[in-house]
This record gives structure tokens, C-alpha cells and sequence, in this order.
């Protein structure tokens, strides 16, 4: 027969079951969230078609390493004095680092502002020489290849930030490394269509959007410029929710009208 004591230590002990279970779930998303992967939404249009406005994202971490940006409070102590013992740079900055790779599209801190994330296309190395004429993209001199293919539909007019025309010029790129994506350029001489020729110092890296006449990057030296290293958080590598921007995440009762099912778990 069960005793008053008995019955009553039993729900103490599935509440501090509970309390555990909640606790360790919180850890493990706090260990993979710091160390693994960091979800970012994408706010601008920068990267059409690429990513949306209202894509969410996963971001490997591990894929360029650890450094001072790589976490969101400021216990990272990865200095020089971790050369003789982890594969970092020869910046010192970043910890069992693999480098960007040419095509990679990645998330960064603005060097000019580095409480702002910026998400772009690697598209020069250290030692580059990178050019825009005549909206074709030039690296090292030789240009990448650009073909015409079918036009994008805006219909939303998000990828022309609400100045339409709603049928965007739309081109496949190849990178020397073979490397292809997509890319929109509505103007036929965009303000960034033509530019100097930009070398790329040591340690750092030359970043575009995708959608070439609505993007802030590397070829506004003012604004954006080169990229360190030590500025990049990680690699884009998942989208894994999407909705349009008509509604926002919180709006549950949008879902059914506004979700963009086919984008979910699409590899970017």
C-alpha cells in the first residue's frame, strides 16, 4: 500500500525529471548555437535570387574556423599564443581554420561596423585583382563566364526593393573554380556595373551579392571594402524556414498563405 510520503516524492521526482530534460535540451542548443551553427534571417535583397527576404539560415561555424566574431559575448581567447598548438592564420585571428572559398556565400561583420552582419558571395581571394565592365565580372584579368538565361519573376517586386520591373534580367556565373550560381542585373550599366580594379590585401576577401545592381559590397570601398578574416562568422550552408516578407514569423495564422514550402532545407 502506498504511503502519503511515497505518492507524494513521486511527482517531486518527475518535476525535477522535467527540470533536467529542460535544462540539458537548453545546453545542448546553447553548445550548438555558439559552437555549430548560428540561424540568421536574410532582411535585404542583396543576394537574389540566391536568398529571399524572409529565408532563415543555418551558418557552420566550424566551417572557417573560430575568432573573436565567431560568438556573441567576448570570451573567445584566440590569439597569437594559440599558433604552437591549433591551425590558425598567419593573422593569428582564426582557430582550426579552413579558409573561404571562392563562390562560398558566407556571413560576415561590416569591417566599418562590426555589430552589423553582412551576408555576400566570396568571390576574390587574397592577391586578386577583381573588376566590373560593362556588368561582367573580371578576376585576375580573365572574364567570368555570364550567360543569358530565363528571366527572373519578381512578382512580390522584392528583388528590385519595390521599383519593379517585375521580369529581372537573369544570368548563371562560373567561377574559375567552377563554382555556379545565379545572378540578377536589372541595369544595363548598374552604378557598380563598371569599377576600378581592386587588389585584394593579404588575409582579406573581395565580396558580392548576388543581385549586382541592389547590393552593398566589396565594390563600395567606403561602405564595405575588403573583408578580414577574422571578420567572417561562418559559412551559409542551409535554408531552413522561408516565408515572404507580406507576413512576419510570428504571425502563425499567415503561415498557410505566406510560407515558401519549396524553400525549406534547400542547400544554398
Amino acid at each position: 500500500m502506498m504511503t502519503g510520503q511515497t505518492a507524494k516524492a513521486k511527482p517531486e521526482e518527475g518535476l525535477w525529471e522535467t527540470i533536467k530534460v529542460v535544462v540539458q535540451a537548453l545546453l545542448i542548443a546553447f553548445f550548438v548555437r555558439t559552437f555549430l551553427f548560428q540561424p540568421f534571417n536574410i532582411p535585404s535583397s542583396s543576394m537574389y535570387p540566391t536568398l529571399k527576404i524572409g529565408d532563415y539560415i543555418f551558418v557552420s561555424k566550424l566551417s572557417y574556423g573560430y575568432g573573436k566574431y565567431s560568438f556573441n559575448f567576448n570570451l573567445a581567447p584566440f590569439g597569437k599564443s594559440w599558433v604552437s598548438c591549433c591551425n590558425i592564420d598567419f593573422a593569428g585571428r582564426k582557430v582550426l581554420a579552413e579558409m573561404p572559398e571562392r563562390g562560398d556565400v558566407a556571413v560576415f561583420k561590416l569591417p566599418s561596423d562590426t555589430s552589423v552582419d553582412y551576408v555576400k558571395r566570396v568571390i576574390g581571394l587574397p592577391g586578386d585583382r577583381i573588376q566590373m565592365l560593362g556588368g561582367v565580372l573580371y578576376i585576375n584579368g580573365v572574364a567570368v563566364k555570364k550567360e543569358r538565361i530565363e528571366d527572373y519573376v519578381d512578382t512580390d517586386y522584392e528583388a528590385t526593393s519595390g521599383m519593379g520591373p517585375d521580369m529581372v534580367p537573369q544570368y548563371r556565373e562560373t567561377l574559375p573554380n567552377g563554382v555556379t550560381y545565379r545572378v540578377l542585373d536589372s541595369q544595363a550599366e548598374g552604378l557598380a556595373d563598371n569599377t576600378q580594379e581592386y587588389v585584394v590585401p593579404a588575409n582579406h576577401y573581395f565580396m558580392m551579392g548576388d543581385n549586382r545592381d541592389n547590393s552593398q559590397d566589396s565594390r563600395f570601398v567606403d561602405k564595405v571594402g575588403y573583408v578580414p578574416i577574422e571578420n567572417f562568422v561562418g559559412r551559409a550552408d542551409i535554408i531552413f524556414f522561408s516565408i515572404s516578407p507580406r507576413a512576419t514569423l510570428w504571425e502563425v495564422w499567415k503561415w498557410p498563405f505566406d510560407i515558401r514550402w519549396p524553400r525549406f532545407f534547400n542547400l544554398i
